[in-house]
């Protein structure tokens, strides 16, 4: 791959990690709750602290495709580290599924006077979506390992 490409994807990463930053910093202050509420009184609402902790799975996420980019870029794409980044990947999305999971929960049980059926559509579809890329990077670790198999046992017999 050349590297104007793999130039391009980290760029990629990077607006999406400033664009989740910036929603997670804007969008409390917009939020209907909000409006009366002082600046250190928003952002200690318990579902907006839920939020901040579940993004965690989120960047590290974005943080392993960069570090796949990085291994692509020093040819070591058919190596062990770039399996177990395809690994770690897999699992902070697999995490990541998790709390938006037990986030759609809670507002569908315990929020009382709330509308759940938006949060939980919102819930649905965001799962869905980082279901998608937990099985891409399942499908691709499985790939990627068997390949490392083979060029280990072809290392092995020159």
């Amino acid at each position: 791959m050349k590297r104007g490409s793999t130039l391009f994807l980290r760029v990629v990463l990077l607006l999406i990690a400033v664009g989740a930053i910036v929603g997670m910093v804007w969008f409390p202050q917009t939020e209907g709750r909000a409006v009366n509420l002082d600046q250190i009184s928003i952002y200690t609402d318990p579902l907006i602290i839920y939020a901040y902790i579940a993004s965690i799975p989120f960047f590290a996420g974005l943080y392993q495709a960069f570090k796949l980019l990085n291994f692509i870029d020093a040819n070591k794409a058919f190596s062990q580290g770039a399996v177990n980044t395809l690994k770690n990947m897999k699992f902070a999305s697999l995490s990541l599924i998790g709390l938006i999971t037990l986030a759609v929960f809670y507002i569908r049980f315990f929020a009382q006077g709330d509308d759940p059926a938006g949060p939980t559509a919102l819930g649905l579809f965001a799962s869905f979506a980082v279901a998608v890329i937990a099985t891409a990077a399942a499908v691709f670790q499985k790939l990627l390992q068997n390949a490392v198999d083979i060029k280990s046992e072809n290392d092995l017999t020159v």
